[in-house]
């Protein structure tokens, strides 16, 4: 090791000081989660382009004729971080511009406390510096409208069932911006750059005499830790008014790499628990709210019915229209009087007046049957229906089924995580729970099955259909409660109001 060093040094340190940056041909940047955040020139280059920013000047064609007369502003900047979370959490309306600037700065901060104790040790360069942080920065360039909902709803459904990743199409947006503002990076860090961004879907993308260890701070397929979680945690977090206890301050002062990866001090097991557990946290109260579900589904529908006017999907073919889509396409449809876009309109109009879909119930799946379970479709809601009740239509349900985990599936991610005793030692191991303590969890996944009725006049049926589909499947009704009586009674009596005699 070129250089050794004891707790009280570490944690002395400012963690806000980069100690490689030369500040004075740096951009400032403000940021209301980490502070100062200094962008080097190189990364400034991809940040004032209208593709990151994605600022779209006089769009052609009829996609937005009725939309503004002027300009719409901003891609990355009109990208919510979470989508449609901010009509439940009105305060999550942060933007991936933001997060993407979080994530250059935590990764130039991982990198240099790297290069500060172990430069000479892992011939750190410059180099690798920079295509670390400029990976951070332009990791999220692919995203789609409204978050993930684009990429794992939308697409699959309007392409047959078509895998598609925000991650490939970064790198596809990536080649575009250089070859379009002629930036000069030379194709070697573009490669690394690249191939960073990637690694977490494709593990087998490094070459075999790369430093690995680069590849685990943005998107680190190894085990999980990585300083994009880092920066989306604390910043919706703290844009839901949700408490954080998670602090990967003391993950990133303690890692150090041995044997090509890094690896953390053992001290701080229950630090990075808490990282996957906190993660985990956010999914079930934000990420899949029942509400925000209801919302997307909704969404999806208005989405896909406009997809034969609009052709919003043949946008992700080519990175120079892509760039031009972002959650704006929701007002677009909303503003638009065009007849053929009446049910999406109309969809959107409902969302607004907060008539969603009704959600109806849910269970969990029990945990000897998470290993073969096969996801539920409304079709398996419909063959379990009583027959005197109204006949219920595949049209008339949405099931969702929400995965929530640790990152591992239904395996322990700290199990592929290395631990180190302290710093003069050279020894990497890997820890047991039940070493730590008997408290920590024993099942690392859930899956919840969660029933939509698309029409309020069915919440009734459609709850004791879902029940019917329990006891069939499980012996037993595995929900927590009943649908109220209160609720079922509530949804017909709106719809019975609204019905013209």
């Amino acid at each position: 090791m070129g250089a050794t060093y004891c707790e009280e040094e570490i944690l002395s340190n400012n963690f806000a000081r980069s100690s490689t940056d030369d500040r004075r041909f740096s951009k400032h940047i403000h940021d209301n989660v980490h502070g100062n955040i200094y962008v080097d020139p190189l990364s400034l280059k991809f940040i004032d382009t209208e593709q990151f920013q994605r600022q779209v000047k006089l769009l052609h064609a009829w996609f937005f004729i009725f939309f503004f007369s002027v300009q719409s502003k901003v891609l990355l900047r009109d990208l919510k971080q979470l989508g449609l979370t901010y009509m439940v959490y009105p305060g999550a309306v942060h933007s991936r511009f933001e997060h993407s600037l979080g994530v250059y700065w935590l990764a130039s901060e991982a990198i240099n406390r790297l290069n500060t104790y172990q430069g000479v040790e892992l011939d750190i360069g410059r180099f690798d510096i920079q295509t670390v942080k400029l990976a951070g920065l332009l990791h999220d360039l692919g995203h789609g409208p409204f978050s993930h909902t684009f990429e794992r709803e939308f697409i699959p459904r309007v392409c047959g069932g078509m895998k598609w990743s925000h991650e490939e199409m970064s790198l596809k947006m990536i080649d575009y911006i250089v070859d379009e503002h002629n930036i000069d990076i030379d194709s070697e860090s573009l490669r690394k750059v690249k191939e960073m961004i990637i690694t977490s879907e494709n593990a087998t993308s490094k070459s075999s005499n790369e430093k690995h260890f680069l590849y685990d701070i943005v998107a680190n397929g190894r085990n999980g830790i990585d300083v994009d979680k880092f920066d989306y945690i604390v910043r919706d977090s703290r844009a839901c008014g949700l408490g954080c206890n998670f602090q990967f301050q003391r993950v990133v002062e303690t890692m150090r790499v041995i044997d090509d990866e890094i690896c953390y001090r053992a001290k701080e097991y229950l630090t990075i628990h808490k990282l996957f557990a906190t993660r985990a946290d956010l999914h079930r109260t934000v990420y899949t709210h029942a509400k925000v579900k209801a919302i997307e589904l909704m969404f999806i529908d208005a989405m896909t019915k406009a997809n034969d006017v609009l052709h919003i999907s043949s946008y992700i073919d080519d990175p120079a229209q892509y760039w031009k889509l972002d959650d704006t396409i929701l007002k677009t449809i909303e503003t638009s009087s065009r007849e053929d876009l009446k049910e999406s309109r109309d969809l959107i109009l409902r969302i607004r007046r907060r008539d969603l879909y009704q959600f109806c119930n849910e269970f969990a799946v029990p945990k000897d049957k998470l290993e073969y379970f096969i996801n539920v479709t409304p079709q398996d809601i419909i063959c379990s229906q009583n027959s005197c009740r109204p006949i219920l239509n595949e049209e008339d349900i949405a099931v969702v089924n929400v995965k929530i985990d640790l990152t591992r599936g239904r395996n322990n991610p700290l199990e592929s995580i290395s631990f180190f005793k302290d710093y003069d030692s050279s020894e990497k191991f890997s820890i047991k729970d039940d070493l730590v303590s008997h408290l920590l969890p024993t099942c690392y996944q859930d899956m919840i099955v969660r029933v939509y009725s698309k029409k309020p006049h069915l919440v009734e049926a459609v709850s004791e259909a879902f029940e019917n589909f329990q006891l069939k499947t499980y012996g037993m009704k595995t929900q927590v409660h009943a649908t109220p009586e209160k609720k079922k009674k509530k949804m017909e009596l709106r719809y019975n109001s609204t019905v013209v005699v």
